[in-house]
C-alpha cells in the first residue's frame, strides 16, 4: 500500500484474456509487449491471443500492427518456438519502409504458443488466479536469452501451486507445466512484487545477454456498491465491463439477487451489518446509492467506522446530502477526507446509463490519480 491506498491496477487485458479467450479452443500465440519507446498505444506488459483462425482477443496498437503481428504468429505456430518482432515508427523511414502507422513510437513484442496446456497459458492462469483473488503477483517474460526458452514465466506471489487458476483440471489430466527460473530472474521477479514496481531486466556474461521484462500485477479495482436498485445495475456493469471487481449489498431481497447483477457478488445483509459483510478493506472504492435515506446514512456511518477506502462517493442532491451530515453527527468527520458528494464528473447525464458513465468515470480517475477526482464537502 502507497500513500493510503490500496495498489491497484487499471490495465485490466489479462484478466480480459482470461476470461474471453475461449477454454478448450485450438493453438494460439501470446503476444507480449516488453519493451516501448516513444509514443505507442500500449505500454509494456500489454498483451493480446492471436488464435490459429486469424481472430485475436486484445490489441496492442490502434489496428496498425494486428495484421503484421497475425504473420508472424502464424510462423510461431509453424515452428512451436517463441520470436520476436520489433516495429519502430519513428520518423519517415516507417512511411517509406515500414507499416506506415505514423505514431512515432517503437515497440519490442514477445509471440510465444500459449495454447491448452502451454506454460504461458499455465503462467498466465497462475497470475490471474491472484489477481482475482485480490493479491499481487509477478510474471517475468524472457526476450531474449542464450539459455533459456523465451517466454512468460510465474513468478511467487502468483499462485503457481494452482496453474489452472482456480478451475480443477478434467479428471486424469496432468497439470499444465509452470517453467522454472534462474535464481538471479526470479529474485528480480520476486523484487518487483516486493517493491509494487514493474521493471525491465538487461545482464550479459561473457558475451551472453539476456533480456526479460519482470512485471509486478496488482490486483484490478475493487468496487463496492451500497444500495441494489435499478439504475445501480449500469454502475455495476460498467465496471465489470472494465474488468474490475464489483460487490453489491442492499436489505431488500426484491434488489439483493445475483441475476440482477451477473459477475458480481451480491450480498443480501442490513446497511448497519455492512463490515460484518462485505470485506471493506479489500475495496479500492464505494458508491452508496440505495435510495434510501436510513440506510445510506448506516453505510456511511459503517464506511467512517471502518476508514476504508478512501474513495466513498455518495449520491443524491445538495438538500438530501446536507440531511445526511446531520444524521450522521460526528462520524462525518471520519469521512470528510474521502467523500465524494454528488458522486461522478458532471457531464450532463439525464439517463442512468450516463450516470454511471460519469460515477465510472470519476472513480476511474481518481484510482488513476487524476486531479479532477474531486472531494466535495458534504456538510
Amino acid at each position: 500500500m502507497h500513500s493510503g491506498r490500496l495498489e491497484v491496477r487499471l490495465d485490466t487485458s489479462l484478466e480480459s484474456l482470461l476470461e474471453k479467450a475461449p477454454r478448450d479452443g485450438g493453438p494460439a500465440v501470446l503476444a507480449t509487449v516488453v519493451a516501448t519507446a516513444g509514443s505507442t498505444y500500449r505500454k509494456s506488459g500489454a498483451r493480446m491471443l492471436i488464435m490459429s483462425d486469424g481472430s485475436h482477443f486484445g490489441l496492442l496498437s490502434g489496428g496498425c500492427l494486428e495484421a503484421d503481428l497475425a504473420i508472424h504468429a502464424r510462423r510461431v505456430l509453424g515452428s512451436g518456438v517463441a520470436r520476436v518482432v520489433e516495429y519502430d515508427m519513428r520518423g519517415p523511414d516507417d512511411i517509406l519502409f515500414g507499416i506506415g502507422a505514423g505514431c512515432e513510437g517503437a515497440m519490442r513484442v514477445l509471440l510465444e504458443p500459449a495454447g491448452p496446456g502451454s506454460a504461458a497459458s499455465a503462467a498466465l492462469a497462475s497470475a490471474g488466479h491472484a489477481t482475482r483473488a485480490g493479491r499481487s503477483a509477478s510474471l517475468i517474460v524472457v526476450h531474449e536469452s542464450p539459455d533459456l526458452v523465451l517466454g512468460t514465466y510465474a513468478v511467487a506471489g502468483s499462485d503457481a501451486t494452482d496453474p489452472h487458476g482456480g478451475a480443477p483440471p478434467p479428471p486424469g489430466a496432468a497439470p499444465l507445466p509452470l517453467r522454472t527460473l534462474p535464481p538471479a530472474l526470479l529474485h528480480a521477479g520476486q523484487r518487483a512484487l516486493a517493491d509494487a514496481e514493474s521493471r525491465t531486466i538487461d545482464s550479459e556474461t561473457a558475451g551472453r545477454r539476456t533480456r526479460a521484462f519482470a512485471q509486478f500485477l496488482a490486483p484490478p479495482p475493487h468496487l463496492l456498491i451500497c444500495g441494489a436498485g435499478p439504475d445501480a445495475q449500469p454502475v455495476a456493469a460498467a465496471a465489470l465491463a472494465l474488468g474490475w471487481r464489483v460487490t453489491v449489498i442492499d436489505h431488500r431481497p426484491a434488489y439483493a439477487l445475483a441475476e440482477r447483477f451477473p459477475g458480481a457478488a451480491v450480498r443480501h445483509a442490513d446497511a448497519r451489518s455492512l463490515r460484518a459483510t462485505v470485506a471493506i478493506a479489500a475495496c479500492h472504492a464505494a458508491v452508496v446509492m440505495s435510495h434510501h435515506l436510513a440506510s445510506d446514512v448506516a453505510y456511511l456511518r459503517e464506511l467512517a467506522e471502518a476508514g476504508v477506502p478512501a474513495y466513498v462517493g455518495l449520491l443524491g442532491p445538495a438538500s438530501r446530502r446536507r440531511r445526511i451530515a446531520e444524521e450522521l453527527g460526528g462520524a462525518l468527520e471520519a469521512l470528510r477526507s474521502r467523500l465524494r458528494g454528488p458522486v461522478g464528473f458532471d457531464i450532463g447525464a439525464v439517463t442512468p446509463e450516463g450516470i454511471a458513465l460519469s460515477i465510472i468515470s470519476e472513480v476511474h480517475a481518481w484510482l488513476a490519480g487524476a486531479p479532477d477526482a474531486r472531494i466535495v464537502p458534504l456538510g
